[in-house]
């Protein structure tokens, strides 16, 4: 589960059609229905025509009952793999594209020394840490100011592509309109993804290293990083 605190969200709530239950916008995907009967993934939210609302979660999505749900909608046949499968790869660009934004706007830094800095001054409110760094690297900034979520949702090579190098292990982003959609988005994505980020890096704790000590990625915890 991701690292995050606060107050439960008090925003807009929508009714899940598989669990028929009100809840936070922010944790639902929007579809409409397309002429021809095919969902239509709407993330933006801003697509004419009735919303049907899905939960972001792998396992509501694939639940049986989801399927005989959407049929008494009207959506046709679908195959709710292939449909989450979709619906990861749009959320994991809409996520990239927002790192981007705050990259060009400075409200970016990356590397262990700049976010260290960083997060003494409470100065960040997204932690990206790359879910395919070493066990050393993910066990580092478990204690956050209560003001920061800390995400491993996306790898190092996805999280350079953003920030146009090779890769990255430790982003944070600063306060403002873009770190709170890209924790809406991360949050949806990590849902998708059916993986609990608390329980890896539970998991990474209480396993031993390997004998001749744990491996890491060169320079990975290089303030280059």
């Amino acid at each position: 589960m991701t690292v995050m605190s606060g107050a439960p969200s008090t925003g807009p709530r929508r009714r899940c059609l598989a669990r028929r239950s009100p809840e936070p916008k922010e944790k639902l995907v929007r579809f409409v229905l397309g002429s021809d009967g095919r969902l239509v993934p709407d993330l933006a939210g801003r697509l004419p025509g009735r919303g049907l609302w899905l939960s972001a979660d792998r396992e509501v999505l694939l639940a049986p009952r989801t399927r005989r749900s959407l049929a008494r909608a009207g959506v046709r046949e679908v195959d709710l793999e292939a449909l989450r499968d979709e619906l990861e790869r749009l959320l994991e660009r809409r996520c990239l594209d927002l790192i981007g934004l705050a990259r060009r706007a400075g409200q970016v830094v990356a590397g262990f020394e700049k976010v260290r800095e960083r997060l003494a001054r409470h100065e960040v409110a997204v932690l990206l840490v790359a879910r395919d760094a070493s066990a050393n690297a993910r066990r580092r900034f478990r204690h956050l100011p209560p003001e920061t979520v800390r995400f491993e949702t996306l790898d190092r090579t996805a999280l350079g592509a953003a920030l146009g190098r090779p890769e990255a292990v430790y982003v944070a982003l600063a306060p403002g309109r873009l770190a709170r959609r890209l924790v809406t988005e991360l949050s949806r994505l990590e849902g998708l993804r059916g993986a609990s980020t608390e329980d890896a890096v539970a998991d990474v704790a209480g396993r031993s290293p390997p004998a001749g000590g744990e491996r890491t990625h060169p320079d990975e915890d290089t303030k280059d990083r």
